[in-house]
This record gives structure tokens, C-alpha cells and sequence, in this order.
């Protein structure tokens, strides 16, 4: 059985803000194990960015983690010092952002950039960073690894800053790399050599991933377990086959519903009707209530537990409340 890397418990995150406190999220739980590739999919303001900097305690100002737990190999980091967490971050867990353009600084060059990485995190100086920025860069895939050492961010193209991000955050070889839509700003044949970059890469270097993102279509063929969330909470998990194709959140059933299917093109793309919920004003019931077009009475007033599908796949739906219920009553 694979080792428990990191162990999420019943988490919570908020925002203070001028028209009161944003539940960001509400008691999320997961497990990542060793060299296992995690996606976490919801749209805009599902929770799953602010899950990702919750683990890595780089909140915003106003944010703060209410309650819950954030186990590193039994070690909870919520209750880690500034001092400790500087020394996981990078070393034992890395983070790639959505934008590379804003995260990298515009007035330094990439290998001072790359090299100050490396140098926070290691006892690599001199020309052992040089050699060690330069490695990197050639693991991600960059061409002319030293001449691009001198170069800014603006001098590269996107694909090539995101690979720069990703360099950045393993050159260290950390047990965890988050990245948080790395693909968002890249476009569709750049975005699958990243994504195929970083498979090749988790594998090469054994580490455990987390991948956050809003395309359920981005992870089909990547990940080994798949949470869906909305709400700050988590409607779906299970393996990838399970997600895919015994989906049973209505949540989950409109996402596949809106991704284009190649093999049949003629049918009609189906969007979630509504808007997203307002994170001031979460209902009693279940996040998605307002927007399901299956929505019930108990819906609007009760949050559904997470009912077993099967050993692989869990779900909090009503829906699968009462399918089983009819199944007793035959």
C-alpha cells in the first residue's frame, strides 16, 4: 500500500471581506499518496485554488484557515512556524502558478531567478547553481539552456516561462508539486507538451502531484484519482474511469455534459445553467442546489453525506440517496 504523503482533514478557509466572511472552503478531505497524480476540478470559485494555497499557507491578507488539519507525513502544518513552513515550501512541497508572466519578476533575469531557488533550498553555490539551473532548464525541455539563463521572462514565450515555473519549483526535487491551472494561459498544443511534461517528470523523479484545474478534458488521461468541487466543498471523487463514466453528481454530469465529444460532434454542448453561488451566502443544502435542474425539497435544506458508489467512487448527491432507496423498495 502506498505511502500517505499529505492527508487534508476537514479543512475550512476563509475570506474577511467589507460585506462579511467568504467560505471559501467547507471541510474538505483527501488523501495524496506517494507518486499518485490528484486532480481537483471545479469551475471559477469552487474552492480548489484556495485548497492548494491552504496547504501551502500562502493565503491572501484577509484569508485564514479556520479549522481542520494539513497532515505532512503526520505533521500537521497548520501548526508549523513562518520558519519551518519557508523550509517545506520548495524543498518538500512546490507550487506552479496560473500566470507564469506575473510570477515571474519581470526585472530579473531567469537564472537569477532559477539560481535563487535553488540556493534558498540547498547548499549548492557558485558554479554548482549555474550547473544546477542549467540541468533543470534541460530537464523541462528548454533549448539553449545556458543562453536562456540571461534572458528576462519577457523574452520567452509562454510555453517557455511555464517550463521555467516548472524548473523553479522541482529543482529542489520536492515529495509534492501542486500546479494550479499551469495551463490556463497557453494554448491547446502547448498546453498538452506541459501537461505531458510534468506526467513524464512525476514519473521520472517519483514525486506526487496535485492538479488543479477547471478542465475536466485537460486530466482525462493524466490522473490517477479525481475530486470534483463546488462550494468550497466536494460534490465527486473516484478514479478517472469512475468520474468519466459512472458520474453520479449532477454537478459532475454537467461539466462532462459541456466538453465537446470528438466522437460524436453533432451533439449539442450542454451548460450549467445559473451562476455560481454567492460564497457569503451558502445554503443549508447542497452547494449545487440552485442550479440542478434534478434539485428536491431536501436538497434546498440538508447537505447530503458522501455515499459509497463502490470501493473507487464517492458521491454527495440526494439523487444517489434515492435511487438506493427505490433499489430496496423493488
Amino acid at each position: 500500500m502506498s505511502e500517505v504523503l499529505l492527508s487534508v482533514q476537514d479543512l475550512h478557509t476563509a475570506f474577511t471581506t467589507d460585506k462579511g466572511e467568504v467560505q471559501a472552503v467547507n471541510g474538505i478531505t483527501f488523501n495524496l499518496n506517494a507518486g499518485e497524480i490528484l486532480g481537483i476540478v471545479g469551475e471559477s470559485g469552487s474552492g480548489k485554488s484556495v485548497t492548494a494555497y491552504s496547504i501551502m499557507q500562502i493565503l491572501a491578507d484577509n484569508g485564514c484557515i479556520k479549522s481542520g488539519q494539513v497532515l505532512y507525513k503526520g505533521k500537521n502544518l497548520i501548526e508549523f512556524t513562518p520558519s519551518e513552513m519557508e523550509s517545506f515550501r520548495g524543498k518538500c512541497c512546490s507550487i506552479i502558478f496560473q500566470d507564469p508572466m506575473t510570477s515571474l519578476n519581470p526585472v530579473f533575469t531567469i537564472g537569477s531567478q532559477l539560481k535563487e531557488a535553488i540556493k534558498l533550498h540547498t547548499e549548492k553555490r557558485g558554479e554548482e547553481l549555474k550547473k544546477r539551473a542549467i540541468e533543470m532548464l534541460e530537464l523541462v525541455g528548454i533549448n539553449e539552456p545556458e543562453r536562456r539563463l540571461k534572458q528576462y521572462p519577457f523574452e520567452l514565450s509562454g510555453g517557455m516561462r511555464q517550463r521555467v515555473m516548472i524548473a523553479m519549483a522541482l529543482a529542489c526535487e520536492p515529495d509534492i508539486l501542486i500546479a494550479d491551472e499551469p495551463t490556463t494561459a497557453l494554448d491547446v498544443t502547448i498546453q498538452a507538451q506541459i501537461l505531458e511534461e510534468i506526467q513524464k517528470l512525476q514519473k521520472k523523479m517519483g514525486m506526487a502531484v496535485i492538479l488543479v484545474t477547471h478542465d475536466l478534458g485537460v486530466i482525462a488521461n493524466l490522473c490517477d484519482d479525481i475530486i470534483v468541487m463546488y462550494g468550497g466543498r466536494v460534490c465527486e471523487r473516484g478514479t478517472s474511469d469512475e468520474i468519466f463514466y459512472n458520474s453520479k453528481h449532477e454537478y459532475t454530469k454537467g461539466l462532462l455534459n459541456s466538453i465537446p465529444n470528438a466522437n460524436n460532434m453533432n451533439k449539442k454542448l450542454e451548460p450549467i445553467s445559473g451562476t455560481p453561488i454567492n460564497l457569503l451566502n451558502l445554503p443549508k443544502g447542497c452547494s449545487f442546489c440552485t442550479r440542478c435542474k434534478n434539485a428536491m425539497k431536501i436538497c434546498l435544506t440538508e447537505q447530503p453525506e458522501e455515499l459509497w458508489i463502490n470501493e473507487n467512487h464517492t458521491a454527495s448527491c440526494w439523487m444517489n440517496v434515492k435511487e438506493a432507496l427505490a433499489e430496496v423498495q423493488k
